[in-house]
């Protein structure tokens, strides 16, 4: 526009531009252009009209070339002069000024390509633009230069490198050479990508697959280059493979029961049980996605492409040698990797673990769980109790450590010795009693009273109570102490046998009767038994006994040892007989009597009862 401004303030310019040979398209344009300088020497009066005359003809010529010039079939250069929200304002040389979308002239950011002074290729787009503008496209000029390249790459089917712009509804938009093409989702990898925002700005390898050169539509695809890629690298792979072989792999995936190892166009499976010769929770533990690593193939399955990988195995297994590294009385040293119910699991290298249980963790039988002594994470001295390398195990103890208190307590507790303590815990056969930390000794049910026919312990003693007792027996060796309550008191059955004899007659009462005889108390806390044979009258006949009823007794029998006392009721009334003999036998000797006549005076009495 300026410069034709400056050509009508001055004739001698306006011959001048008009004379250009880039100006003179045809014949009656060059006529014009030289006419201005034949009458150069006119007068001035007459130069004027002619003068106007001619440079309206250049201007008209000019015009046409340039609107020519931007046309739906040519690329021309232009030269940005502003951008505004959403258009870009370029100078093309015409009567009017270009626009074009700003959208074509963004970078995968969002940012403008662009800038004011900039030149860049257009060509004349179809649609109505703004008033005084023309409509232009970028897109289409860069789609004009690289279709040549695209249209190679598609029929010798070759790759060509793209530019990922931005995410559309079902796939991507990609830049190849400055044309514009659709990246469907499904054809972006082997697998579906979630998020295909992540991709922007990447520059990626594509295959032609559509081409629409007419509307200017180009398809492409990802997914048919990966897998020719890894078809040829499986096919590479497939070559050496082999059990038994040592490959190189890249982590591609990882789940609770392993990791899955890109062989090379073949995946094989890494189990976490062939990870590690120690315990692992989780194999991203031991790996991450996209570690490179070395693995042994396991096992490989032809028909199902199935390939078991492992890791463990490229190092010796420590169980080999684990019983000589790790002798029986060995102090070793470890981390607590586990608590359970039963003990805690003690790391003592990689792959090696040993197991305290929970009754070699402390000397006292009063630790309820492992987890009141050891946590996760705790470092712990032991000592080596055992060793079994088949079954890849090893015992361990903590309380070995410490000194057995078991050991001295015949020292500190002789047997006879009276001590103090309290009930920690009531069973059916007797209560235990805590005499120092750590140390129970039982009363059994039997050891609480010497008269009392005790069932439960509950029926003398309450947890908690304090109570004395004496030391009975002491087994060092099965962590044993035996107890009596009642050994604090005089032994009622010494006391009974150190003032009876066989041939004693006792008064007793019948306290419970059984199919062979009753039993009946003769003194407190002594029983003694009547056999149904010496329960009879003086007649031979059997005597009927009830509980509750009280009867003389004849002592019969007595074992100390055994505490048993033997008792009749048929000896007192023989005793009775032998008593009324000898009473009868004085008076007759006196008055010489006979023989029949204590025979008659005999069965006299007999028939009076």
């Amino acid at each position: 526009m300026t410069l034709f401004d400056d050509t009508t303030a001055h004739n001698s310019d306006s011959t001048t531009i008009v004379s250009e040979p880039e100006t003179a398209t045809t014949e009656q344009d060059a006529s014009a252009a030289s006419e201005p300088q034949a009458a150069a020497t006119a007068p001035a009066a007459e130069d004027k009209p002619a003068a106007a005359e001619d440079f309206a003809s250049a201007l008209e010529t000019f015009t046409t070339e340039a609107e020519e010039a931007v046309s739906e079939d040519r690329v021309i250069k232009g030269t940005v002069l502003k951008l505004t929200g959403t258009h870009v304002v370029v100078d093309i040389g015409a009567k009017s000024e270009g626009m074009l979308p700003l959208s074509e002239v963004l970078d995968h950011e969002g940012n403008p390509k662009f800038k004011p002074g900039d030149e860049i290729d257009v060509m004349r787009d179809k649609g109505e633009a703004e008033e005084g503008y023309i409509n232009l496209s970028h897109q289409k000029a860069q789609r004009i230069h690289a279709w040549d390249e695209i249209e190679k790459a598609h029929n010798e089917k070759k790759p060509i490198k793209a530019v990922v712009i931005d995410r559309i509804k079902g796939g991507l938009t990609v830049d190849i050479m400055g044309a514009r093409a659709f990246l469907p989702g499904s054809q972006v990898d082997l697998r579906p990508i979630r998020n295909l925002d992540g991709m922007k700005g990447q520059t990626i390898e594509v295959a032609i697959i559509k081409l629409n050169k007419k509307r200017g539509n180009i398809v492409v695809s990802r997914k048919d280059l990966l897998e020719g890629e890894q078809n040829e690298k499986r096919s590479k792979t497939l070559e050496h493979l082999e059990e038994g072989s040592i490959l190189t792999g890249v982590v591609k995936n990882l789940t609770e029961y392993g990791a899955f190892v890109d062989l090379g166009g073949l995946d094989g499976l890494l189990h976490i049980t062939d990870m590690s010769w120690g315990r692992l929770t989780h194999p991203k533990d031991l790996v991450n996605v996209g570690d490179q690593i070395q693995v042994k193939v396991l096992k490989y399955d032809k028909e199902k492409q199935r390939v078991s990988l492992g890791f463990k195995q490229l190092t010796p297994d420590p169980w080999l040698d684990a019983e000589h590294r790790y002798p029986v009385g060995a102090h070793v040293s470890g981390r607590v990797i586990s608590v359970t119910d039963y003990g805690a699991f003690v790391e003592l290298e990689q792959g090696i673990e040993g197991l305290v249980h929970v009754s070699e963790m402390t000397w006292s039988k009063r630790m309820k769980h492992p987890s009141k002594l050891v946590n996760v994470g705790d470092h712990v001295e032991c000592v080596v109790l055992n060793v079994n390398p088949t079954e890849r195990r090893i015992s361990l103890g903590m309380r070995q450590l410490a000194a057995n208190p078991w050991d001295s307590l015949h020292e500190k507790f002789p047997v006879g010795m009276t001590v103090e303590g309290r009930v920690r815990n009531l069973t059916d056969f007797g209560a235990f009693i805590e005499i120092e930390d750590g140390i129970d000794g039982l009363v059994h049910v039997s050891n609480l009273s010497w008269t009392k026919r005790v069932k439960h312990p509950s029926e003398v003693l309450k947890k908690g109570d304090r109570v004395k007792a004496v030391v009975l027996a002491i087994e060092p060796d099965k962590r044993r102490l035996s107890l009596g309550v009642k050994q604090l008191q005089p032994d009622v059955w010494e006391s009974f046998f150190a003032t009876h004899h066989i041939g004693d007659v006792v008064h007793g009462k019948v306290l419970r009767v059984a199919a062979f005889g009753a039993f009946v108390e003769i003194a407190e806390g002594v029983e003694g038994l009547c056999h149904k044979s010496e329960a009879v009258d003086g007649n031979g006949q059997p005597l009927h006994l009830e509980p509750g009823v009280e009867h003389e007794f004849k002592i019969i029998k007595m074992s100390p040892e055994e505490k048993k006392v033997g008792l009749s009721i048929r000896a007192v009334g023989e005793e009775a007989s032998r008593s009324e003999v000898e009473a009868y036998k004085q008076p007759v000797s006196s008055t010489s009597s006979t023989i029949g006549e204590l025979i008659s005076w005999k069965r006299a009495s007999n028939e009076g009862n």
